[in-house]
């Protein structure tokens, strides 16, 4: 009588033995000499299963270690249409596949309805410690009854609904890969690099489940997600639910032009950075090309002087004086509204943090001192927070709002999510968020400004009219938050909070005495 063919689970693969009947399963399979067996990647086990069921072939699953679930949430919540709509879309597709919504939009409460509909062991993986403490917070809220552990940050739990890092869940992948019949990858679009693909190349979950508001990565492997959880199953952006379940928004864009003599600075370090750019052959209009001008600086004192150039013609386009004395405007006129001023780099921060006594999160801030800020923004007490990248995801920032981008990256990515910073309700029905863009004209700020916000790059935006302020009704319904353009001149410096102070030369440089002008940091 011939054995029947049994499949278990080893080290993220499968192995089948003794070979079954039928050839549909054979395409999954490699002969592997060192066990004399069949062994076939973990990720094709529905597939596998599906195709032995096809061919009706008996056969024996030993590889399947995850749980039934009852879940039952104790919060009861009516959820937003466009949340009925994107569990419905990810049922009809096989409970498989990615969901792109916005910051604030509820993706949380979204993944604990798959969970529940679902009923399956489940795996959460979060890009950070924060998230996965905020996951937790929530999930065990959600469902008291149900044993809830943590992978990371010292927690190695193993529990029917687990949350993990990316790291510790691809440091673990070998041994949770069968524990879970649903996978649901918060902020997917860290998922598809050589590093965290085994968390779902491992895995035999049949059920998976992707969030993110912005998929899309420079490197294209994005396309990978199809293979690594599914397609795209259900989208939206945050003007299609702006004033449901987002705030209505507008998005101003403000021009700020070099003084002359930093114009004239500008333009000298942009020529000596391009005429060795030229005798080189290095264009900087992609990946290679900025590799390739990083090892040509290191090698000759011509390539390291076109790099100093190059970096202070940034700092200088990132931070003038103008834009300092427009944030001094915005932050008056918007008072005492809670504000999130965000930049792309830390020495901006903590100039700003020391010039207008704001208080500043960067890398370098400690946890504890990070979410005391948090907890004094959220409480009121601070009005106004200032950041580099550490609030672009990751972390739960009360809703603020204003927001304020100074500088930042062509990433799209990153200008949602500041966007969405902004854009929870919170308690206020009628809440009109506003996004303050700071361009300095005429700089390489204006290519960046335009690759995040995806124009087109061929297309120089069209030159905007000086204008009076338009926000004096805060209320006013906006149909369609398309970016407002709005020309400064560079004017002389005024008073800022009383004090005249100029900038800096060093971003934590300490003045000798506030409230005077120290002459050495005007050479």
């Amino acid at each position: 009588m011939p054995r029947t063919p049994t499949l278990t689970f080893d080290r993220g693969t499968l192995l089948l033995h003794p070979p079954p009947r039928g050839k549909n399963w054979v395409e999954f399979a490699t002969w592997d000499d060192r066990v004399e067996k069949f062994r076939i990647p973990a990720i094709y086990y529905r597939l596998l299963l599906e195709a032995l069921q096809s061919e009706k072939i008996s056969y024996q699953d030993n590889a399947k270690d995850y749980q039934q679930l009852e879940l039952v949430s104790s919060i009861n919540l009516s959820p937003y249409q466009h949340q009925e709509e994107a569990l419905a879309a990810w049922q009809q597709a096989g409970k498989q596949g990615v969901v792109i919504l916005p910051t604030a939009s509820g993706k949380t409460y979204l993944a604990q309805l798959a969970m529940q509909t679902t009923g399956r062991s489940t795996l959460i993986v979060v890009p950070t410690l924060d998230l996965m403490h905020q996951w937790y917070a929530n999930l065990t809220a959600a469902f008291p009854n149900i044993e809830i552990g943590l992978l990371g940050g010292g927690s190695r739990d193993r529990t029917p609904i687990l949350v993990a890092t990316y790291d510790s869940a691809t440091i673990h992948a070998e041994t949770l890969g069968n524990k879970y019949g649903l996978l649901v990858f918060d902020e997917c679009h860290h998922l598809p690099t050589d590093f965290y693909r085994v968390i779902a190349e491992y895995a035999i979950a049949p059920f998976r489940l992707g969030l993110t508001a912005t998929p899309d990565r420079a490197d294209n492997r994005h396309t990978d997600l199809n293979f690594l959880i599914g397609p795209t199953v259900f989208s939206r952006t945050p003007e299609q639910l702006a004033g449901g379940a987002l705030a209505e928004h507008k998005i101003v864009q403000i021009m700020v032009k070099l003084s002359k003599e930093e114009g004239e600075r500008y333009q000298e370090l942009i020529k000596i950075r391009n005429e060795f750019l030229k005798q080189s052959n290095i264009k900087l209009s992609s990946l290679e090309g900025w590799k390739n001008f990083v090892m040509m600086s290191a090698r000759s004192p011509l390539g390291r002087r076109a790099m100093l150039a190059h970096r202070e013609a940034k700092e200088i386009s990132l931070c003038t004086d103008g834009k300092i004395r427009i944030l001094a405007d915005l932050l008056a006129k918007h008072y005492p509204h809670r504000t999130l001023i965000f930049t792309a780099d830390n020495a901006t921060v903590y100039r700003i943090s020391q010039e207008f006594l704001i208080p500043s999160i960067t890398h370098q801030t400690p946890v504890k001192e990070r979410h005391k800020i948090i907890d004094k923004f959220h409480s009121g007490e601070y009005k106004t927070i200032i950041a580099s990248n550490v609030l672009n995801e990751g972390i739960d920032v009360p809703d603020a709002r204003i927001a304020i981008i100074l500088s930042g990256t062509g990433s799209e990515r990153e200008y949602i999510q500041r966007l969405g910073r902004v854009l929870r309700k919170g308690n206020d029905e009628n809440k009109l968020a506003i996004l303050y863009e700071v361009v300095t004209e005429n700089t390489s700020e204006e290519w960046t400004s335009q690759r995040r916000r995806g124009e087109n790059k061929s297309e120089k935006p069209e030159k905007p009219k000086k204008t009076k302020d338009k926000n004096k009704d805060k209320n006013k319904d906006i149909k369609q938050p398309e970016p407002e353009y709005q020309q400064l001149e560079l004017l002389p410096p005024t008073l800022i909070y009383g004090v005249n102070k100029p900038a800096t030369k060093l971003a934590a440089e300490t003045p000798k005495k506030w409230g005077e002008n120290n002459d050495e940091n005007n050479d």
